[in-house]
């Protein structure tokens, strides 16, 4: 997972009522509706294995829920690239956490292991294809030896297939964050820029505020734009909004088709034939180094290197060739960049 998506959604996330919003809106479980915020608390989410190899997950929440004093753990890991063993991973990742509990004498007073929700985050381009289900990538087991084998699920948040016209009718905070991310830049620039202002004016929250504004930041590096911004000031929006639609103006001048990093490179590859300027080669590695680390995570500096170094012939094969390949040796060829 690249550095900048991994840093925005933590300081999203470290927020009880979006980490209730995820999962209330985003997924099918209603048990946490009406959990009130003060019921949510950040759990430690290092664990220590009896090898003592450390392990750090993403995010950790443990929920009361009742009276009882059960908790649910939530368990969220952020994925901007398909991994095929993300269900082992998760199996290892749950383990790990009620190893860490019964060590630290953490469990209720029947001292049975609490329940947890495993979820996995995904904003990368490519469709999502690895199973949630650990049981499809297992052999067959004989008869008798099936009831012994591991089993472990997860719920998969597919960000980049939201329904658009179900976020546009969600209220909540994230869905308008979600909506940032997945939307034109012409569309940033004049709805949902002003949505958030209107929605901190009318909400104040200065430790939420700040976190969506690194959350904005960390998309803004993504794009190419490293400029940093605040949401106290309607100069400050009117000027994040300028560079959203230089943005789209740049990727609309080089031919590149709205919507994802893959319907602009698959533009791309469709073709121009003449030459392109400074300004437009410049936006051109932008994009394709904005795909290539959606793709397969933060690039070897070599690969930044060769990107910054390109002709427009190398970018457009480039281009083409990161809609399908499946590593970065095959985007670039021969003597690709290695990490």
């Amino acid at each position: 997972m690249s550095a900048h998506h991994d840093l925005g959604y933590r300081s999203l996330f470290a927020h009880p009522e979006l980490v209730r919003e995820l999962v209330t809106s985003f997924t099918p479980f209603k048990l946490f509706d009406d959990v009130a915020l003060s019921c949510f608390e950040a759990a430690d989410p290092a664990y220590v294995s009896e090898g003592l190899a450390a392990r750090q997950n993403d995010i950790v929440w443990r929920v009361k829920i009742g009276e009882q004093f059960l908790y649910v753990y939530i368990l969220l890991e952020f994925q901007s690239g398909v991994d095929r063993w993300m269900a082992l991973r998760m199996q290892n990742y749950v383990g790990l956490l009620c190893q860490n509990l019964v060590k630290r004498h953490q469990l209720p007073p029947s001292l049975h292991l609490p329940p947890v929700l495993p979820l996995v985050f995904y904003n990368g381009v490519p469709q999502w294809s690895a199973s949630t289900d650990l049981a499809t990538l297992l052999m067959d087991a004989p008869t008798e030896l099936a009831p012994f084998q591991p089993s472990q699920r997860y719920v998969l948040i597919d960000q980049q297939r939201l329904d658009m016209a179900a976020l546009e009718a969600n209220v909540t905070l994230l869905a308008l964050l979600f909506r940032m991310e997945l939307s034109s830049a012409s569309e940033v620039r004049n709805t949902i820029l002003p949505a958030l202002v209107t929605w901190f004016n009318d909400a104040p929250q200065a430790s939420l505020m700040r976190s969506v504004e690194v959350w904005i930041e960390c998309l803004a590096k993504r794009r190419g734009e490293p400029a940093s911004f605040t949401l106290d000031s309607a100069e400050e929006v009117t000027d994040m909004g300028r560079k959203y639609a230089t943005w789209a103006e740049e990727f609309e001048d080089i031919g590149f088709q709205k919507g994802n990093e893959k319907g602009q490179a698959e533009g791309w590859a469709k073709g121009r034939t003449e030459g392109l300027t400074e300004g437009q080669l410049s936006a051109l590695r932008g994009v394709l180094t904005q795909l290539l680390r959606k793709r397969f995570g933060d690039l070897p500096e070599a690969a930044a290197q060769r990107i910054a170094a390109a002709t427009q012939a190398d970018l457009e094969q480039w281009c083409q060739r990161s809609l399908d390949a499946p590593g970065l040796e095959a985007v670039f060829g021969n003597g690709a960049a290695s990490s």
